[in-house]
């Protein structure tokens, strides 16, 4: 195993495999996310990065290699209440409202009923009286997000928490995860949207299931001599080509 003291990043990983079906998926990763800091895994769709994703919180299976999630591997019992995972598709329920959305899950995931309003607060979401259902699809998102955030996890991973949402609410959105990172969480958000990069402390860049390069922003602008992080994602695959 991959140590796992404090010090340590909260994800490790070394030379991860996933196959699925017939295909290769990711191609032996190896790369590393700090803690108390927003990573972005960014890349094209169809890249891998949903499947990275689902390696980290424990639920696809690997070929080979190693990842630890916050000194343990991933996937183990114990990591359940310290990982919070937000898929693509909004994981509530329709036909009830915002409020009993949350409190049945806090009591699923056994934490104090106060959290409920301490996480609508967090993701500006006041319409706890209201059906699920009859919210707007940004909205949904936000109570998907103050799901995963009721245990108080030290790890969030947000499989592109942003799409298909407003300006406006991405920004508010995002404005949300700093927040987080300053209070000592620890964000993966995957877009595949290069703008995004921008909010990030540190980027993986995907394509085809391979990692193109990992960095601060900064340093990627400093490795391709490209100022736009677009033109510097497009420099890299130009350089990957060439090798």
């Amino acid at each position: 195993m991959l140590g796992g003291v404090n010090a340590e990043p909260a994800v490790a990983a070394d030379s991860l495999k996933v196959i699925r079906g017939d295909k290769e998926v990711l191609h032996g990763l190896s790369f590393t996310v700090p803690r108390g800091r927003i990573t972005g895994l960014l890349g094209p769709s169809g890249c891998g990065k949903t499947t990275l994703m689902r390696s980290i919180v424990g639920v696809q299976i690997i070929e080979s290699g190693e990842i630890d999630v916050l000194g343990a591997p991933a996937g183990s019992a114990e990591l359940r209440p310290r990982v919070g995972y937000v898929t693509q598709a909004p994981s509530v329920y329709g036909d009830i409202t915002v409020g009993e959305n949350l409190r049945y899950f806090a009591q699923i995931l056994g934490a104090d009923t106060s959290r409920v309003s301490e996480v609508i607060d967090t993701v500006a979401l006041h319409e706890h009286d209201r059906v699920a259902n009859k919210l707007s699809g940004g909205q949904r998102s936000r109570i998907s997000l103050a799901t995963a955030l009721l245990a108080e996890p030290d790890l969030l991973v947000l499989d592109e928490p942003t799409v298909g949402l407003d300006p406006v609410l991405r920004v508010d959105l995002w404005d949300t995860f700093s927040s987080l990172a300053e209070g000592g969480t620890t964000l993966l958000v995957s877009s595949h949207v290069m703008d995004e990069a921008e909010r990030c402390d540190n980027l993986l860049l995907m394509r085809d299931g391979d990692l193109l390069a990992t960095g601060t922003p900064d340093g990627l602008r400093s490795r391709t001599g490209e100022q736009d992080l677009e033109d510097a994602f497009l420099a890299l695959i130009k350089e990957r080509q060439t090798v």
